[in-house]
C-alpha cells in the first residue's frame, strides 16, 4: 500500500445511511405552513444542517486541493532535465540502501507497516486529536443509535396502544346496540304484561330505566375516555416520530464522520487507530535512536530536499519516503494513478455535496415564498453558505 493512498473502502457492518434518510419522515405537513412559528422553527433547523454540510464540503474542497497540488508535484518531477533526473535517482537509490540498512536493524521490533508510519508520521501532530476527536464521535453513534432504537420502541407502543382504543371503541358501540335492543325488547314484555294482563309494571319500568340509564352512561363515558386517549396517544405517535427523524438526521452526520476518519487513517475504529498510534510512537522511538547515526542518510535527504525545493513543490518532504518511485518509474505510474482515483472520489463527492446543499436551499427558498417569509436570519445563513460553496446567488 502506498503512502497516497488514504481513500481505501471497507467492509464493515453498519446501518445504510441512505436508508435512513430515505426513511425520514416530512417534519413540516402541508397545513402547518399557515403556522409562520412552526415555518421558522423549521426553517432554522435545516439552515443547521446545510451549515454542517457546507463546512464538510469546504473539508473536502480543501483536500482536492491537496490532492491535485500532489499531482503538480509528480508532473514538476516528470519534466526535470535527464541530467538533474540522474543525480537525483542516484541519490534516491543511495537513500533506499541506507534505509534498507535501517530497516534490517529495526526488523526485529517492527509492528506496523511502511505505510502506516509513513501516514502516522505526516500526520503526527494531528493524530492525539484525530483519536480523541474518532473516540467521542463513536460514543456519540453509540448515544444515538440507542436513542433512535429507543425512539422507535416508543413510537410502535403509541401506535399500538392507539389501535388497541380503536377496536375498543367498536365492541363498545356493538355494545351499546346490544344494550339498546334488550332495553326495548324488555319493555316490549311490560307493556305485554301491563295491558294484557293488567300486571302492575311501574317500578319494573323504573328499575329497566335505571339499569339502561346507567349502562348506556357507563358506555358513553368509558367511549369519551377513549377519545380522549386516542388523541393523546396520536399526539405522542407524531412527538416520537418527530424526535426519531432529528436522530435519524444525526445518525447520518455522525456515521460519515466516523467513517470519513476510519478510511482515512485506514482503520475500523480508534482502539485500533489507538493501537496503531502507541506501535507509531515505539517505532519512532526506536528509529530516532537509529537516525542520530545516521549521517549519511541525512546527507542525501538534506540533498534531495534542495535539488526538489528549487522547483518549489508544494510538497517535497513527502519524497524522503516515497524515493522508490523516484527510481522506478512503474512505482511513480502506480502513485499517480491512485492519485487520480482519488481525487475524482473527491470530485465526486464534491459533486453530490455542493447538489445536496443547492436543493436544500432552494427547498428553502420555496418554502419562504410559499409561506409568503423572508427571514433575515435565514437569507444571511444561505447567503453564507453560498460563499462558503462558492455558489452564486440566483
Amino acid at each position: 500500500m502506498k503512502f497516497f493512498k488514504l481513500f481505501r473502502r471497507r467492509k464493515r457492518q453498519k446501518m445504510d445511511v441512505n436508508e435512513i434518510l430515505d426513511q425520514v419522515t416530512e417534519e413540516l405537513l402541508p397545513e402547518d405552513i399557515s403556522d409562520e412559528r412552526k415555518v421558522q422553527h423549521y426553517l432554522l433547523e435545516h439552515c443547521e444542517q446545510i451549515i454542517e454540510s457546507a463546512k464538510e464540503l469546504e473539508d473536502q474542497k480543501s483536500e482536492y486541493r491537496v490532492v491535485t497540488s500532489y499531482l503538480k508535484d509528480i508532473q514538476l518531477i516528470e519534466d526535470m532535465p535527464e541530467q538533474e533526473m540522474a543525480i537525483l535517482r542516484d541519490t534516491a537509490s543511495s537513500m533506499i540502501a541506507l534505509n534498507q540498512s535501517r530497516e534490517d536493524y529495526l526488523a526485529t521490533t517492527k509492528k506496523i507497516n511502511d505505510s502506516q508510519y509513513a501516514q502516522m508520521q505526516r500526520e503526527e501532530e494531528k493524530m492525539v486529536s484525530a483519536i480523541q476527536t474518532l473516540q467521542a464521535n463513536e460514543m456519540y453513534q453509540a448515544a444515538v443509535k440507542r436513542d433512535m432504537q429507543y425512539l422507535e420502541g416508543e413510537k410502535t407502543e403509541w401506535i399500538y396502544y392507539r389501535q388497541e382504543l380503536v377496536n375498543e371503541q367498536g365492541i363498545l358501540r356493538r355494545l351499546a346496540y346490544v344494550l339498546f335492543g334488550v332495553l326495548l325488547m324488555l319493555m316490549t314484555v311490560i307493556l305485554v304484561l301491563k295491558v294484557g294482563f293488567e300486571v302492575e309494571t311501574s317500578y319494573l319500568f323504573m328499575i329497566l330505566a335505571a339499569a339502561g340509564a346507567v349502562g348506556g352512561a357507563a358506555i358513553f363515558i368509558r367511549m369519551q375516555n377513549n377519545t380522549s386517549e386516542m388523541k393523546k396517544a396520536e399526539v405522542n405517535t407524531n412527538h416520537a416520530i418527530v424526535l426519531l427523524n432529528k436522530m435519524k438526521i444525526k445518525y447520518v452526520n455522525i456515521t460519515n464522520a466516523v467513517d470519513y476518519s476510519c478510511e482515512k487513517f485506514h482503520v475500523n475504529n480508534s482502539y485500533e487507530l489507538n493501537y496503531i498510534w502507541e506501535q507509531y510512537m515505539e517505532a519512532k522511538k526506536e528509529r530516532d535512536k537509529f537516525e542520530r547515526n545516521c549521517d549519511d542518510l541525512d546527507y542525501f535527504q538534506g540533498k534531495m530536499m534542495r535539488m526538489l525545493r528549487d522547483y518549489k513543490l508544494y510538497d517535497a518532504k513527502v519524497w524522503l519516503t516515497q524515493t522508490q518511485a523516484l527510481t522506478d518509474k512503474r512505482e511513480m505510474v502506480e502513485i499517480k494513478h491512485d492519485l487520480i482515483e482519488r481525487r475524482q472520489k473527491l470530485r465526486n463527492r464534491i459533486d453530490y455535496q455542493m447538489d445536496a446543499v443547492l436543493e436544500q436551499t432552494e427547498e428553502i427558498e420555496d418554502l419562504m415564498k410559499k409561506a409568503g417569509l423572508d427571514i433575515p436570519e435565514v437569507r444571511e445563513i444561505i447567503a453564507s453558505v453560498n460563499k462558503l460553496c462558492g455558489m452564486e446567488e440566483n
